[in-house]
């Protein structure tokens, strides 16, 4: 091992220890003798030769394309795809998997374990919806058996994730969303005030609209579950209620009634004590899916960056930003536009490769991905970028900055993907009319909508910024997805091949720039601003600005401070839901959640285990 490390060391792309580290114990190609790789370059050389390889023609070119689009870290595709893509393996490419809807039976509650584990196994994320599950202490109308309820098996899941992390297999992480109407939403809610309580598990629960009018309106709020899977009930009330598993709106017999405004709270209470759970405002989801005509969408990827229909998949990759900035730190610092647009050209052909020559744990996931064709095209370095602009990330113009820029990429995504369908065909699932009439598709430019109309389009979605965090720590340390910079110098623990955490001291990567560039690192211009010196507001004010150009969603968290007052972190996800964000995760300092990353400021904070589903995992 020591040899490889020595190797790395002399890496002229690997800028620092934790690009080092990184690259040789995640993504490079390990065989015997010969075959080990020596630099990323080969890294990267076999990933362009093996996506290259889909190619009916010209597979040289394309190769020498694909090689030039991620040399200097210009695009950073998703971790399995850096380390699995041409390694031999029949290994997925793909990192999360949204799974599918659990049977409310045992050897259905079973089946979907089992599955899970298959793909974590493989190297995915899993999501899952637990709203199929009857609540606690109702009895089923087939068996007579007493339900244990969602949150119990979830406990299960916790279980075999822990398993396979202690068998070396590679980290997995989950999610779990439960409806706002589910009658065990307050065991959920309050789950993970434990803090050895489901440490493999993110949460979040599924909001609707109907719930966020009877919080404004201060009424009673109904929690029901679907009338058929309960035992018969004289005069129960029944309402008709939309439910996953049901084409069509079922009998669902109301078991309880809560105060809107007080579930709200709770829902509040929780997060602000231990930053979960998140939510999910699931009907704008629906409403703004390129396929809502053919799917609904309960829950997301463990980091939320994408919606999926049961077994749909996450095919990821990031532009990075802070190499499309011309004379950076002076009067004259621009974006260089056209440089992002060829990139985007040649990361939309390269990710949708990726679905040829991925393999996929399950069948029913290569067949939704093959179906719908679905991509995550997003950025990273945001916030390096704009402190290289001179663009304070709280200010208008950075805002703006950034607003052009995933419009420019998202309009070049799409044009590109049109081309594609001429070319290759349009996704499977394609149906023109019900696509183009989508609500997303209907605010696009008036030469895509039509180009669609004509071409049809390769892709059903395309945009998508996810957290990025351990790609971003091997392009030397850019700011992660549109996350502002944590801070400009501080130490973070990174997993070993043993699983043990390792420390290293960082430096942020316009930091290092602006320092290497002769600046005075005493002397910071106002544009080095760091996550927790943001009012929360700025943190928004980002992620609504650019959801309107991502098809599918944004990982952000909305950094707050500890003594952030309780009636404004509520103000904080009613202000999400007004301004259009399709979810919203914030993270207020907390005993329970943990964290690996401490900053020269907390000189006196110990670095605690975290759970399975931080930022460790980000963007692998």
């Amino acid at each position: 091992m020591s040899n490889l490390s020595d190797t790395a060391s002399h890496d002229p792309w690997l800028q620092t220890p934790i690009a080092r580290h990184i690259w040789s114990s995640k993504y490079r190609w390990q065989g015997d003798g010969q075959a080990t790789e020596t630099s990323i370059e080969q890294s990267w050389r076999r990933v362009a030769r093996a996506v290259a390889a889909v190619e009916t023609s010209e597979q040289a070119q394309w190769e020498q394309r694909f090689f030039e689009l991620l040399q200097d870290f210009k695009f950073l595709p998703g971790g399995r795809i850096l380390a699995g893509a041409g390694s031999g393996h029949r290994v997925t490419l793909f990192n999360c998997f949204v799974m599918g809807l659990i049977d409310d039976s045992m050897e259905g509650i079973f089946d979907a374990l089992k599955q899970g584990a298959l793909t974590m196994q493989a190297g995915g994320g899993v999501g899952y919806d637990f709203s199929t599950l009857r609540p606690r202490g109702s009895i089923a109308e087939a068996t007579l058996r007493i339900a244990s309820g969602p949150v119990s098996f979830m406990q299960i899941w916790d279980s075999m994730c822990g398993t396979l992390l202690s068998t070396g297999a590679r980290r997995g992480a989950m999610l779990a969303s439960l409806r706002c109407d589910h009658p065990d939403i307050i065991d959920f809610i309050e789950a993970k005030r434990d803090p050895g309580a489901l440490r493999h598990f993110n949460l979040s629960v599924q909001v609707t609209d109907a719930f966020m009018q009877a919080v404004a309106d201060d009424a009673d709020w109904s929690l029901l579950f679907p009338d058929a899977s309960l035992q018969a009930e004289p005069d129960s009330e029944i309402v008709m209620r939309q439910w996953p598993g049901y084409a069509a709106p079922v009998a669902c017999r109301v078991m309880a009634r809560y105060p809107a405004r007080e579930l709200w709270r709770r829902i509040m209470q929780a997060t602000y004590d231990s930053a979960e759970p998140g939510v999910l405002f699931v009907d704008r989801i629906n409403a703004l899916n390129n396929l809502a005509y053919r799917e609904t969408i309960t829950t997301t990827n463990p980091c939320g960056e994408i919606p999926l229909p049961p077994y749909g998949a996450c095919n990821l990759g990031s532009i990075n930003l802070t190499r499309f900035i011309k004379n950076p730190f002076s009067d004259r610092a621009a974006i260089d536009f056209t440089g992002i647009e060829h990139t985007v050209r040649l990361a939309t052909r390269f990710l949708d490769n990726i679905i040829d020559c991925s393999e996929f744990p399950l069948d029913e996931q290569a067949t939704q991905a093959r179906g719908s064709r679905r991509i995550g095209l997003g950025i990273t370095g945001l916030a390096d970028a704009l402190i290289m602009l001179g663009l304070h990330y709280a200010d208008r113009n950075a805002v703006d900055a950034a607003e052009r820029i995933m419009q420019s990429l998202c309009h070049g995504a799409y044009r590109s993907s049109i081309q594609l369908a001429e070319e290759k065909g349009t996704f499977p699932f394609f149906e023109p009319e019900p696509y183009v009439d989508g609500q997303f598709i209907h605010n696009l430019p008036r030469d895509i909508r039509a180009g669609i109309r004509k071409h049809g389009i390769r892709n059903s979605h395309l945009t998508a910024i996810a957290p990025t965090g351990t790609i971003s720590l091997l392009a030397n340390n850019v700011s992660s997805g549109i996350e502002p910079v944590f801070d400009f110098r501080h130490r973070r623990q990174v997993l070993d091949h043993e699983g043990n955490y390792q420390a290293f001291e960082l430096e942020d990567y316009a930091y290092r720039a602006w320092c290497d560039a002769g600046g005075d690192p005493l002397q910071l211009p106002q544009a080095f601003v760091d996550a927790r010196s943001l009012p929360p507001l700025a943190h928004l004010q980002m992620q609504s600005r650019l959801q309107q150009y991502v098809d599918s969603a944004i990982s952000k968290t909305i950094n707050v401070p500890e003594d952030y007052a309780f009636s404004e972190f509520q103000d904080l996800y009613r202000a999400a839901y007004a301004q259009g964000l399709k979810g919203c995760t914030t993270f207020r300092p907390n005993p329970i959640s943990g964290q690996i990353l401490s900053s020269d400021k907390d000189s006196s904070a110990t670095p605690t285990e975290p759970h399975c589903c931080n930022i460790e995992r980000e963007g692998e």
